[in-house]
């Protein structure tokens, strides 16, 4: 899973980018300060389920805070995208070329309305986000077309000759957009296109598809950053009753970054995504620092609950995309061989098995898998039965 955060220059990539990985990256008012993609790892939060059972648990990748299970996750940050970029205008081609990898998109918005369409600097409240969020659907829609157009006439006329399954020859085709079966069967039913031969379809059609597959591929949810500048909170109610179909969380990549690094160097004790935070070691604050955080209290943790960008991460990957957490565990013993306590979580699809599961630990596991046992409710569990967020299933197997 890659996840992909987008947007036009200066809007605040970078920052929610190092908000999220605490990297070193460039962040700058100006256009274009990323140029090649940041690759990071970021960590979605979830409820332990080692408080459950009594114990406290030692991740072998992410990490556990105040009864909270931290689980990596990749990220990219790509070049920022201008009008245009599907022709190639700006950092349009890389861009482009670098989002065929991501599964889920983070569109960060400056929602205070203060970089025009270039991302250049405006007075705050001049320029109207919403304008963003559609050029950004277009770009990408004209990207997918593009694709389409290449090779759509000569596409079409092989697979009519050849009498082929249209959904097949289209997953195979597309296959680098991350398209499959079940996504083509149910677009082309929602467009009527089932009994209609390919080669008479026409641009129209062409055009539905690619839009449709663009949408499945690329789900996207809007961060609104930038929610405590002037203007933030009005446009943000604005652009929610625009666009109900998206979801969209108001953030401040600024105030969650200074959080973190707050609590890095030990001044404040700070879980992320959560409302408040503590101060470990006033006397080592100054004034400036005071006066940040009396402000991030005030104006963002009390204002919107949090700042916006842990819950923008796990409501991409949880809600976007649907995965699910799960853990092995054994019902008699949940420590591994070097004594470590529920080391793992792994992020799975929605609808994954427990033979998925075992599949997911190794090869030789899956193939020899006899049963599956829900550790929490010491259930069996069959092995085409669905597995749900937060389960810890142990793996019976022939060793």
């Amino acid at each position: 899973m890659l996840v992909g955060i987008v947007g036009k220059p200066s809007v605040g990539k970078s920052t929610f980018f190092k908000a999220l990985t605490l990297m070193d990256v460039g962040i700058a008012n100006y256009p274009f300060t990323t140029i090649k993609p940041n690759h990071g790892i970021g960590h979605v939060k979830i409820e332990c389920v080692c408080k459950e059972f009594g114990k406290q648990c030692n991740p072998r990748e992410g990490y556990s805070e105040h009864g909270f299970r931290f689980v990596p996750v990749d990220l990219m940050d790509v070049a920022g995208l201008v009008p245009g970029a599907y022709e190639g205008k700006g950092m349009g081609n890389q861009f482009l070329d670098d989002l065929r990898q991501a599964d889920v998109l983070i569109h960060i918005v400056d929602i205070s309305g203060s970089t025009n369409e270039k991302g250049e600097s405006v007075p705050a409240g001049s320029y109207d986000p919403s304008n963003d969020v559609k050029f950004l659907e277009f770009e990408l829609d004209m990207w997918y077309l593009g694709i389409f157009k290449k090779i759509w006439k000569k596409f079409s006329y092989q697979t009519n000759q050849e009498k082929g399954n249209i959904v097949k020859a289209i997953v195979k085709q597309f296959s680098g957009l991350k398209v499959n079966e079940d996504m083509v069967k149910s677009i082309l039913k929602k467009l009527n296109l089932n009994d209609k031969l390919i080669i008479r379809w026409d641009d129209n059609d062409v055009r539905n598809l690619a839009v449709e597959l663009r949408k499945a591929t690329k789900p996207m949810i809007i961060a609104a950053n930038k929610v405590d500048f002037a203007c933030g909170k009005e446009n943000l109610e604005k652009i929610q009753k625009q666009f109900p179909d998206y979801i969209i969380v108001p953030c401040s990549a600024e105030s969650e970054l200074a959080l973190k690094e707050a609590s890095k160097h030990g001044l404040i004790d700070y879980v992320p995504g959560e409302k408040d935070f503590r101060i470990l070691e006033e006397d080592k604050l100054n004034d400036n620092q005071k006066n940040a955080l009396s402000f991030i209290k005030q104006n963002i943790l009390d204002e919107f609950g949090s700042s916006g960008v842990q819950e923008v991460l796990n409501k991409a990957v949880f809600y976007l995309l649907g995965y699910i957490a799960i853990f092995p565990g054994g019902v008699n013993k949940l420590e591994d061989s070097e004594g470590r306590v529920i080391p793992d979580c792994f992020l799975m699809p929605r609808g994954t098995t427990a033979l998925d599961f075992a599949f997911r630990l190794h090869s030789d596991i899956g193939n020899n898998f006899i049963r599956a046992i829900n550790v929490k409710t010491k259930l069996p569990l069959k092995k085409d039965q669905q597995l749900n967020h937060r389960d810890v299933i142990e793996i019976v197997f022939n060793k």
